[in-house]
């Protein structure tokens, strides 16, 4: 079995080791950091269990079986040993921008001029903590949607000063390793998985603060409706064919959506009597102690889904 070369993953928490499995399943040798040294190695522990639960269930990405793809993952105690030969950094370490200041000003000492320093990051921009770097060229953004390995969108977010070469070079990686990127082509706070992820957030929260729809009505109206379209259909196509292209649509609708849009309330800060309301609501739906057995149960159903869409093709 041949390496296709070093991955460094600097951060051990669920996207880290979520990282280090997918660059592992296209053969990648990858090493992993963390400064809390238990959690590299309860990292390789559950590294491990996933890959086979993964093999067990016919839903192992790759070729290699799961024990090839684990003996390509290893942990080290130093950053710099992690980082040493890399082709390819990956930070992913808690969001906070100060912390991502100090990682990437570490990173920016032990890189070399060809590699790639890339942050998880899910809402800051990466001219933030980059700007005074002498390696800033080579530092953008690639953030993955939760949980990584099962739903594949990334995206894919430089700065003014990145350079172009690493953007291409980014973007092949993560088609290699089986994601689906998207380029956020300018810079904004939050990119773009989240600020449409909290647009609807938002209403949802307004629309149970406001007494119109239960937790689990508004739920269903998700899972049963809208996103089972938009498992294969993005908004923008559901406008095309849900008229006679998006120019009749528009003729047809944008009155009425523009209406309804008025009447939206302020952004909620999501505390309150109305935050008590839907985490009772929640519990009763999903208690606290089997949080655990239902992630499972949707990352196998996410798998699934995956499976699917591959098998109907484009």
């Amino acid at each position: 079995m041949t390496s296709k070369g070093k991955i460094a993953i600097v951060g051990c928490g669920l996207i880290g080791k979520s990282w280090a499995m997918l660059f592992a399943s296209a053969g990648y040798n990858v090493m992993i950091y963390d400064k809390d040294s238990a959690a590299s190695s309860d990292a390789l522990v559950t590294i491990k269990d996933e890959l086979n639960k993964l093999e067990n269930s016919q839903l192992l990405r790759g070729t290699l079986t799961a024990e090839q793809q684990h003996s390509l993952i290893s942990r080290t105690e130093d950053l710099e040993t992690c980082v040493k030969d890399a082709l390819h950094v990956q930070e992913s370490v808690p969001e906070c921008e100060e912390m991502k200041k100090i990682i990437f000003n570490k990173l920016d000492s032990l890189a070399t001029n060809k590699m790639t320093l890339c942050s998880s990051t899910s809402c800051i921009t990466p001219s933030t903590f980059s700007e005074n770097l002498k390696h800033r060229a080579q530092v953008l953004v690639a953030h993955p949607a939760n949980p990584p390995y099962y739903v594949p969108i990334v995206e894919i977010v430089p700065s003014t000063w990145t350079s172009p070469d690493i953007v291409s070079r980014t973007i092949e990686l993560m088609k290699e390793i089986g994601q689906k990127p998207v380029t956020v082509k300018k810079e904004i706070y939050g990119f773009g998985i989240n600020r449409m992820q909290y647009a609807i957030i938002n209403e949802c929260w307004r629309l149970v603060s406001d007494g119109v729809m239960s937790v689990e009505d508004i739920d269903a109206v998700m899972s049963e409706g809208l996103g089972m379209r938009y498992a294969f259909l993005g908004p923008f196509e559901t406008c095309q064919l849900n008229a006679d292209g998006m120019a009749d649509y528009c003729r047809r609708y944008a009155n009425g959506i523009f209406n309804v849009s008025e009447t939206f309330g302020p952004v909620p800060k999501m505390e309150g009597k109305a935050g008590e309301e839907i985490h009772r609501q929640l519990c009763e739906k999903v208690p606290l102690h089997s949080l655990d057995v239902r992630r499972k149960w949707r990352d196998e159903r996410l798998a699934c889904l995956t499976k699917l869409k591959k098998s109907m093709g484009d």
